[in-house]
């Protein structure tokens, strides 16, 4: 495996645990973390063993945002290097948005600007109660552009349209009222609710989670005649497969799966 200097990666099949590793800045990242990620989950991608993911970050925050170094190397770019600056960090969220398997964000502390984008491109999230969100581009005269797509994916334009304008602070009850994340908990029960979310993700089929993100990525695009015969014919597929056939049988027999027993 890959030696990584800002992350902290951990392969416990069929779990990969990621960590920003920076908690002295609170898990701020510049370039070379986008890039260590990048890699990272590229080797997620390959590894058939994995099931889900973790993403966290050391210490006391998930993750603050842009480092001030990097910004203020930032600062002095031309137009093209800020565009392939920018752009690498784009295709990081897309390579976190389009892995196959389930993605679950553990977020304490804050997270801020890029910070929530992470949150927002993973599947599923969980927070402790008194972690806080921060979408604080405008303040500094930006928007936050690249990681928008995927915070509309998960929260209403109207209402994100409020955070876009005033960059104002949120807590993590309100986060999960708008959609931003799933579980809000109390601050000592965070590593029990995401190890309890990463069991009943481990319970479902394998190849019917990755059905399943592709089907909600895909549908929303398709016009009426495309998803009827889409998802019928992923459903067919499904129930005559190895894996379906499998859970069938299991629920019938009143057995665990294969894959649930392993």
């Amino acid at each position: 495996m890959e030696n990584y200097h800002r992350l902290d990666v951990r392969w416990e099949h069929p779990i990969v645990r990621v960590a920003l590793n920076r908690p002295e800045i609170h898990n701020a990242f510049d370039d070379i973390v986008i890039a260590e990620l990048r890699q990272v989950f590229a080797a997620i991608a390959q590894d058939n063993k994995v099931r889900v993911m973790v993403l966290s970050g050391n210490g006391k925050s998930f993750c603050a945002g842009a480092d001030m170094n990097w910004m203020r190397r930032m600062k002095d770019f031309n137009r093209e290097e800020n565009f392939r600056d920018s752009y690498t960090l784009s295709q990081m969220l897309r390579d976190l948005y389009s892995l196959s398997i389930p993605t679950v964000a553990k977020i304490q502390g804050v997270a801020v600007g890029g910070g929530i984008g992470l949150v927002a491109a993973c599947d599923l999230s969980v927070a402790a109660e008194d972690a806080q969100f921060f979408l604080s581009e405008a303040r500094l005269g930006l928007v936050p552009a690249c990681i928008a797509p995927y915070l509309l994916k998960k929260i209403n334009a109207g209402i994100l349209r409020g955070y876009f304008l005033t960059g104002i602070r949120f807590a993590a009850p309100r986060a999960k009222e708008i959609g931003l994340i799933h579980e809000c908990v109390a601050n000592d029960q965070l590593d029990r609710a995401t190890e309890d979310l990463l069991r009943k993700i481990l319970d479902c089929g394998p190849q019917a989670l990755k059905m399943a993100k592709e089907l909600l990525d895909k549908v929303p695009e398709m016009q009426v005649s495309e998803w009827m015969d889409y998802t019928s014919q992923l459903i067919a597929d499904l129930r005559a497969s190895a894996e379906g056939q499998e859970g069938l049988c299991a629920f019938l027999q009143k057995r665990e799966p294969s894959w649930r027993s392993g």
